[in-house]
């Protein structure tokens, strides 16, 4: 480890800020004290598993006070018991192997801790523990004091841990079951025609339940497909299975045979692990989360007499007063009673500035509190804030029903009434030669022209394209996605925070340079403010010593006047400058400088725009999609967009939410299938409203609205490679769809002759279902290996 890098979470610190202990160097002292808890522990193997895997612990005192509420604090847990309680959290600094050893050893940091075990997929920790050693609060601070603060937000509190439908699981399972030990029992053809009645008869009630129970789901679809008119693939997928099963069961009452339990059973688990292999890919993930996924459970709240108390956040009323830490989300409006403060918007507008508010003025849910502690007097409940409005809002919502017809059932709309028709006219025809032929047709035909290949086809195609998507950081709501992605024609981008990077700027000085000594002074000065702009600037400007001020002012709204070594610093806006220093760039945002009453310059902060941008647009117009840019941002940048991006890119400036979606409207209205790509809140509605919408985010697993995918902001240079990649799923299906029609062709031209027996048609049946699945496997791999390449 680099002597300037803290050993504990790898960042790097200047000489007058290292802490030296142990032989070692930390950057702050919550890294070193994380270490020492290890070290009095035995635990500091945990840096053998990856170099700085650690996290620098945050300032969480009181934070967590409403968890000695045991109204709240049984609300999160997952089981609740006199002797044992567990609870499941979500901790998103999960990352590596370390991670994973030290949560699952946290026995040996706390007392009453009897097991934790994580789930690195969803990066969730789930501890069970004794209550009467330990409790909640405890557990909480205990993991934010070694780096891993979970994240409890409000949506917690009214669900507790979440309910996981096993249905398909059980399913699934009872068909293995059934299929393997059918299959087990043909294999010993000596003891089948030794025991002929007994075995029969056994492997009968074995496909009961797969038949029963695990095929259900498609007798119930294909009943209610009847119902309404409408003719899905369920409906031959289901009578085929019913006709196997009456053919079977008459085969074995009348001593034909013994059945085709055997293909029924298979069939039925393959199409359930079908289901299951593309449900398995996404179901990590929550894409239609509301306010309350980021509103903290509960906040500060001031009674009259000073003194302070955990509030649920259900419980505020308009009138009370409240105390709003650094990083916590405003959850209700009210007026502001602290003197000032800054507070970050862009999760409901998107805008990247931070806002200045001083005493009196209102402030809005949503809001981040940057800084220090804020008193707030509440005007209006949870209910009835802004935010929770704008989320209610029914154009905010992606509708449940979908308009699109899935590539299945369009198929089925032409296959499944051509397979009846042909099914029952050939039992027709033959009852006028031979009664016993005829029904041998009927069910030969049925059995193998069963579209379980057809049915198949699509959940494995798109089930690996969902998975190999996922494992590149796109991850898809559902199948229907996929074929929505591949019709899209126009993309339209939101700015801030989508095509520009949310945590990092482009900074640069216009005017005198400075010299190295001033720049110093500057950041000095800097060091003393907490607004975002000084806080970005300070980590721009090169590492300095630390020099004493003499004095030190900071004026909300303007800037910082300081002096140091007898140097009269101003750091700030114009208005703090002079309005004769107002120059170009007005809509730029920028910090001026002037040292002993000599204006220097200015900090021109530019948003960085994310890696490939340029290249990605000309990808996408090379290969004829529209592109838009879609902003609620201020112009400022358009000259710089227009030079770096194709000259037919259209750009959209001074958006509002409602705006955005109207914009969406209007283009599908013209045809075009729309893709939207957005980050924030103020986003939902376009993100709703297109045919396709994707929230591109810092963090996967805390941002979603309700949008049909999130893709990870570090894999946005990889955008239309999953464009191309839903295009060629799509070629895989129409291809895979022509091999089963095949397949379907060859075999029904021998069961309309009667050439063909029910037996021989239930072994080409599995057959075919294989040769699909792996077809499709194969190609989906083969188209995937261009994203796995970037």
């Amino acid at each position: 480890m680099d002597d300037k890098n803290c050993f504990h979470c790898g960042k790097e610190f200047m000489p007058s800020e290292k802490i030296a202990y142990d032989d070692k160097s930390f950057c702050c002292v919550g890294c070193k004290t994380v270490y020492d808890i290890f070290s009095q522990n035995d635990l500091t193997c945990y840096y053998d598993y990856a170099t700085s895997p650690g996290a620098t612990p945050p300032e969480i005192n009181g934070k967590y006070e409403f968890l000695d509420d045991e109204k709240i604090s049984s609300k999160l847990l997952e089981f609740e018991e006199t002797t044992t309680h567990i609870v499941s959290f979500y901790i998103p600094h999960i990352h590596c192997s370390s991670c994973i050893w030290i949560l699952e050893n946290l026995q040996k940091l706390q007392k009453g801790i009897i097991a934790s075990q994580v789930n690195f997929t969803q990066k969730k920790v789930r501890i069970t523990y004794q209550p009467e050693q330990t409790n909640l609060k405890e557990i909480v601070y205990l993991l934010a004091s070694i780096g891993y603060e979970p994240y409890i937000s409000l949506e917690n509190y009214e669900t507790g841990s979440n309910n996981i439908d096993r249905t398909l699981i059980y399913k699934l399972g009872v068909a293995f079951f059934c299929f393997g030990n059918i299959m087990l029992f043909e294999v010993d053809e000596f003891w089948i025609e030794k025991y002929k009645p007994f075995f029969r008869w056994l492997i009968f009630f074995l496909s009961l339940p797969s038949f029963l129970y695990s095929a259900s789901g498609y007798y119930v679809s294909a009943y209610k497909s009847i119902r309404s008119s409408v003719l899905n693939i369920d409906i031959p997928i289901a009578l085929g299975i019913i006709v196997m099963f009456i053919r079977s069961t008459v085969d074995i009452v009348f001593d034909y045979g013994q059945g085709f339990f055997d293909s029924l059973t298979g069939l039925v688990f393959f199409m359930l692990l079908g289901k299951l292999f593309q449900q398995k890919t996404y179901d990590f993930l929550s894409f239609e989360r509301d306010y309350k996924s980021y509103f903290p459970i509960a906040v500060t709240k001031i009674l009259s007499d000073g003194s302070e108390v955990p509030c649920q956040v259900y419980d505020i009323e308009k009138g009370d007063r409240l105390l709003i830490r650094n990083q916590e989300l405003i959850p209700v409006d009210g007026i502001l009673i602290s003197p000032k403060t800054s507070l970050d918007y862009s999760f409901v507008t998107g805008e990247a500035d931070p806002i200045e508010k001083k005493s009196g003025d209102k402030v809005f849910a949503g809001g981040k509190q940057i800084g220090g502690v804020i008193e707030m007097e509440v005007l209006f409940s949870v209910s009835q804030s802004y935010l929770t409005q704008l989320w209610s809002n029914d154009v905010f919502q992606k509708k449940i029903d979908q308009k699109h017809k899935s590539i299945t059932d369009k198929v089925s709309q032409y296959f499944t009434p051509a397979l009846l028709l042909l099914a029952f006219g050939a039992l027709l025809f033959w009852l006028f030669i031979d009664t016993y032929i005829a029904f041998n047709v009927f069910t030969a035909v049925l059995i193998v022209a069963c579209p379980c290949a057809l049915a198949l086809t699509a959940p494995f195609t798109l089930g690996n394209v969902l998975r190999i998507m996922g494992n590149n950081k796109m991850y898809l709501k559902n199948s229907l996605v996929v074929e929505q992605l591949a019709k899209v024609d126009t993309v339209v981008f939101d700015k801030t925070g989508t095509i520009t990077s949310a945590n990092k700027m482009q900074i640069e000085f216009v005017g005198t340079p400075l010299t190295s000594e001033e720049e110093q002074w500057v950041k000095n000065c800097i060091r003393n403010s907490n607004h975002p702009l000084s806080r970005k600037l300070y980590d721009y400007l090169p590492n300095t010593e630390k020099q004493n001020l003499t004095e030190f002012e900071e004026i909300i709204g303007k800037g910082i006047i300081a002096t140091i070594q007898n140097h009269k610093i101003e750091i700030g806006s114009d208005a703090l400058m002079g309005a004769t220093l107002t120059k170009d760039n007005l809509k730029q945002t920028k910090v001026n400088i002037k040292i002993d009453d000599h204006y220097k310059g200015y900090y021109l902060f530019n948003h960085q725009y994310r890696e490939g941008l340029e290249q990605l647009f000309k990808e996408l117009t090379k290969n004829h999609y529209q592109v838009k840019v879609l902003s609620g941002d201020n112009d400022g940048e358009k000259a710089y967009l227009q030079s770096i991006l194709p000259e037919n890119t259209e750009l959209i400036f001074n958006q509002k939410p409602e705006q955005k979606l109207a914009y969406i409207e209007k283009l599908q209205q013209e045809g075009k299938n729309v893709m939207m790509i957005g980050d924030g809140l103020n986003d939902a509605g376009a993100l709703a409203q297109s045919n396709v919408g994707i929230a591109i985010s810092e963090n996967v697993n805390v941002f979603s609205p309700a949008c049909d995918g999130i893709m990870d902001s570090l894999e946005f240079s990889k955008f239309f490679l999953y464009l191309r990649y839903a295009k060629d799923s799509m070629k895989t299906i129409y291809m895979s769809f022509g091999l089963s029609l095949l397949y379907n062709a060859i075999g029904l031209t021998f069961a309309l002759a009667g050439k063909l027996s029910p037996l021989f048609a239930a072994i080409i049946m599995p057959m075919s279902a294989i040769t699909i699945v792996s077809f499709v496997t194969i190609m989906s791999k083969f188209y995937g290996r261009k994203i796995n390449k970037n």
